[in-house]
């Protein structure tokens, strides 16, 4: 499976120490041009081909929120790569569900 990380430097540093491809964001702008390039949204040269496209993209909570619109649009589309949402370096963003937040309301047990 490919993947592919926006987010901050460091984070994106450490994804890359195993393999992991990405891309650094520190605003609005960047952020969105990396992920209409990875998705494929966007006509650029180096936007890569379909079949070359990673399956699942990680952002990181802060790279998330500044594309809140285009993300929630994304998902609600069904599309490949899947989003995956990591907390940033200065940790988990207080007031957002956490994935065990949300399985645990979807599912009604405790995990």
């Amino acid at each position: 499976m490919e993947y592919f990380v926006i987010g901050e430097r460091e984070i994106v540093l450490a994804f890359m120490l195993v393999g992991v491809k990405g891309q650094t964001a520190v605003n609005r702008s960047e952020a969105l041009n990396a992920f209409m390039r990875v998705t494929g949204q966007s006509a650029s040269v180096d936007s890569p081909a379909e079949q070359d496209r990673p399956k699942v993209l990680i952002l990181t909570e802060d790279v998330s929120d500044m594309l809140s619109p285009e993300v929630r649009d994304w998902q609600m589309k069904g599309s490949s790569p899947l989003i995956v949402e990591i907390p940033g370096l200065g940790g988990h963003i207080e007031g957002r569900k956490t994935l065990t937040d949300a399985i645990r309301e979807a599912v009604g047990i405790q995990v």
